[in-house]
């Protein structure tokens, strides 16, 4: 069975969902980017939350309400820096381990739809075509053993962010 992927060229704080994905740090501190845009949308009560969690290590995740915005929950994870040091290979497993931790976790809570922001390629510097090659591999893995899932969003900012997603899924 195909992959349930669509391309969205869109802003993620708008899709209604079962959950989107949110492009945090490790310490779920308020950032710019995706980060920015769901908290202004979600409102407080998001930040109030997660400023009683623990940090997230980079490829994990954790779930919150969505609070106001259209979609249900928000799945936050936090991909690695791909300018900082440390070895290509691992920040490669790290980034798709975002995607795999953002499926496990919206399966085990029976989501039918995830939407996922492009991962790494704003403020954390990785190369849109390369993390896009590393999403959807990720995801065509781990939707493998999510049987819940049957619409995941690949949500992109501009038309130029699309453009791989498109290209990689024709």
């Amino acid at each position: 069975m195909p992959a349930p992927f669509e391309i969205q060229v869109a802003r993620i704080e708008t899709l209604a969902l079962d959950a989107v994905v949110n492009a945090a740090n490790t310490r779920l501190m308020p950032g710019g980017g995706v980060d920015g845009a769901l908290r202004a949308a979600a409102g407080d009560e998001l930040t109030r939350l997660t400023d009683t969690l623990g940090p997230i290590e980079e490829g994990g995740a954790t779930v919150t309400p969505g609070f106001k915005l259209p979609a249900r929950y928000i799945i936050h994870t936090a991909a690695p820096v791909w300018h900082a040091p440390g070895e290509k290979g691992a920040k490669v497993a790290t980034l798709a381990r975002c995607y795999t931790a953002s499926i496990v976790m919206a399966s085990s809570r029976q989501f039918a739809s995830l939407a996922f922001p492009c991962l790494g390629t704003g403020n954390f510097g990785w190369p849109r075509d390369f993390a896009c090659a590393i999403a959807i591999a990720a995801c065509e893995e781990a939707l493998a053993r999510a049987p819940s899932i049957t619409r995941l969003v690949f949500c992109c900012f501009t038309e130029a962010d699309a453009t791989p997603y498109r290209a990689a899924l024709r």
